[in-house]
């Protein structure tokens, strides 16, 4: 992400860069706001979320110059895992660890399904099979293009498939969720917690400070769970319970949808089409194997669909809790399912890349 420029001899002045760069961030942020209101007029999912990164997305691969402003996007996942966090109950954590097997059997699920989806994209965007695995695995952008880097793999491809992923799945499933789920009975504030803004903002630090705590780990998305944790940790204990404004959780998700619009480069789609359509079949493809899960977790664990669903969705944590809470579902347990199936995959993904490379070798001759 850009940051500030600096001018030392025209700072401020009209034509400078600095000028230039604050108007981008305040036209853009507008453009948002706006997307995201009249998205709510006409009832799209999650309208202050996607409103933005439709209109954002389009304008930015039409090649119009907007300008995310820095570290807004961790802000917003920070906010996010405060609010879920503070629904966390002693009683939920006893559900959550009745429901481990299910969660560990989820998330083998999904290695399997991203397995199997990069044993297609591989030929498909004629890649080679070190990018196709970390395309398509389960993890975040950022840490699987870092990995494939420094095993040869090419890191252009992997952040367009994982973009590509990130946006089908925040674009697609809620649509879903809205049209064939059904709607749940959790409330949206708990009548205990505290409206009060200096403990707002007491929770807020603890939050942000948690989110920099686990930012020197392996763990991807340290924003959204190092935030989430401390945050649950205070629900759960009864120490601290605040409810966060619906208006913060509004611009949360305005400042999530806007840099999820710049995940689209028009220069990397133009270079690499054929990895862009294959990345995009394998994410729609991966929706769908969701949704078959989905149907099989319902059934052996008695969850309803709908929260089912959102916990087998292919990544995209963020924006599936947020599509929990907009459907009064089950988001904490959500946030559980999606928090395993990071921890899983974040310690096993070098193992299951061996494996990758033992079938490839065996079946293929690919020479990985």
């Amino acid at each position: 992400m850009a940051e500030i420029p600096e001018d030392s001899n025209q700072t401020g002045a009209l034509g400078s860069p600095v000028f230039r760069w604050w108007l981008r961030l305040i036209a853009t942020y507008s453009i948002a706001a706006v997307a995201g209101y009249l998205a709510s007029l006409i009832h799209i999912p999650l309208p202050w979320m996607l409103g933005p990164l439709f209109v954002c997305g389009t304008l930015t691969l039409l090649g119009v110059p907007l300008q995310a402003g820095p570290h807004l996007r961790e802000i917003g996942q920070v906010i996010v895992g405060l609010a879920i966090g503070m629904r966390f109950t002693p009683h939920l954590l006893l559900v959550s660890l009745e429901l481990l097997p299910a969660m560990l059997a989820a998330t083998l699920y999904i290695i399997a399904a991203t397995f199997l989806g990069a044993l297609l994209m591989r030929p498909l965007a004629r890649i080679d099979p070190t990018t196709a695995f970390f395309a398509t695995a389960a993890g975040g952008m950022a840490d699987m293009a870092v990995v494939a880097a420094a095993r040869g793999g090419d890191t252009n491809a992997v952040s367009i498939v994982h973009a590509l992923r990130v946006t089908t799945v925040v674009s697609v499933v809620p649509f879903m969720v809205f049209a064939f789920g059904e709607q749940g009975t959790v409330t949206a504030v708990d009548p205990a917690t505290s409206h009060d803004v200096m403990l707002l903002l007491l929770a807020l630090a603890v939050a942000y400070l948690g989110a920099q705590l686990l930012r020197p780990t392996v763990i991807p998305n340290p924003w959204l769970l190092g935030s989430l944790l401390p945050s649950a940790a205070l629900g759960a204990s009864g120490l601290l319970n605040v409810a966060v404004p619906g208006l913060l959780i509004v611009a949360a998700q305005i400042m999530i949808g806007v840099w999820l619009s710049m995940r689209f480069r028009r220069d990397l789609f133009m270079r690499l089409p054929r990895v862009a359509a294959a990345g995009l079949l394998v994410a729609l493809l991966l929706i769908l194997a969701a949704a078959i899960g989905a149907e099989v977790l319902s059934f052996a664990t008695g969850l309803p669909l709908t929260t089912s669903f959102l916990a087998l969705a292919p990544a995209a944590i963020t924006e599936m809790v947020l599509t929990a809470k907009a459907m009064h579902a089950d988001a904490e347990l959500v946030t559980a399912f999606h928090i395993v199936r990071i921890a899983v995959i974040a310690s096993t993904i070098l193992v299951v890349f061996r494996v990758y490379r033992l079938v490839l070798r065996s079946h293929y001759e690919s020479g990985v």
